[in-house]
C-alpha cells in the first residue's frame, strides 16, 4: 500500500486549543469541526483542522492530570500496512511501545511507539476502505 513508512497525519498536542485553532484559522485559512476521537470526551473534544473541505491536521487538547509536565507539540502518525507486524520490526530494531494498540471507530487502528532514539510517533493502520482489497 502506498502509505506504509509515509506520514499520514499531523496532529497538534495543546493546552490551549482554542489559541490554535485562531491562530491557524488566520494564518492558513483552516476551518475546524468538533468531534469525539477516541481518548477524548465532551470535556476535552477534538478538533479536526480542515483546507478547501479536506482534512490537513488534527488538534488534541491536553489536560491535566494525564499531560502534566508535557508542552504543547505537534505529533506525527506513520502509516503502516500492519501494525502488529510494524511493531514486532519497531521492537527488534531497538523501537518500545509506549501505548498499546487501540482502534479508533471508522477510520483506523494505532500504537505509540518510542523509536531506538526515544523520539514517539504513533504507527497507524487505516480501516479498510468499501471497495479496498
Amino acid at each position: 500500500m502506498p502509505h506504509h513508512g509515509r506520514v499520514t497525519f499531523n496532529e497538534l498536542n495543546t493546552w490551549k486549543p482554542q489559541a490554535a485553532m485562531d491562530y491557524y484559522r488566520a494564518v492558513f485559512g483552516w476551518e475546524f469541526d468538533e468531534t469525539q476521537a477516541a481518548g477524548t470526551d465532551q470535556a476535552s473534544p477534538y478538533y479536526v483542522a480542515k483546507k478547501d473541505g479536506e482534512m490537513v491536521a488534527g488538534i488534541f487538547a491536553l489536560r491535566s492530570p494525564d499531560f502534566d509536565g508535557m508542552t504543547d507539540h505537534w505529533f506525527t502518525y506513520l502509516g503502516v500496512d500492519d501494525l502488529d507486524a510494524a511493531i514486532e520490526a519497531s521492537n527488534a530494531a531497538g523501537g518500545q511501545v509506549i501505548r498499546q494498540p487501540f482502534d479508533i471507530p471508522n477510520f483506523g487502528r494505532m500504537a505509540v511507539v518510542k523509536g531506538a532514539t526515544g523520539a514517539a510517533q504513533a504507527f497507524f493502520q487505516p480501516a479498510a476502505q468499501d471497495g479496498a482489497a
